[in-house]
């Protein structure tokens, strides 16, 4: 029994400082794709400003946001996994701003728990 709690301990540990160095390395500030985007990040969270005036009638962007750490594993509810993931956020217009993070699904918490990687604007409808 001993033996097993020790064992658990260390993969926690492990996971800990991982996101912990996930974290150092994830945080700052990226331009994005489609131009025009701005997209600032920490390490729980990341939201895009754009201000695409040029844009056709009926564009919409989302915000991707990477992320690592502890996700449930799509179509297994109610198994996990610890690793990297994506999470989007709803669209918005070319000339708003998105916000997305690692622990939360379309502004509603998930079980989920993970640091920002990485956060990127792409073209949700033409």
């Amino acid at each position: 029994m001993r033996r097993r709690i020790v064992g658990a301990a260390r993969v926690t540990a492990t996971v800990v400082s991982g996101l912990a160095l996930a974290a150092t390395i994830g945080s700052g500030t990226a331009q994005a794709d489609p131009q025009d985007c701005v997209v600032e990040r920490n390490v729980f969270s990341a939201m895009a400003t754009c201000h695409d005036t040029d844009a056709p009638p009926g564009r919409e962007y989302a915000l991707i946001v990477d992320c690592w750490g502890i996700h449930g594993i799509p179509n297994a509810f109610p198994f996990y996994a610890i690793g990297p993931y994506s999470q989007s956020s709803p669209s918005f217009v070319p000339t708003g701003r998105g916000t997305g993070g690692c622990s939360t699904n379309w502004g509603v918490p998930s079980l989920n728990v993970g640091v920002v990687t990485n956060a990127h604007v792409q073209v949700y409808r033409q």
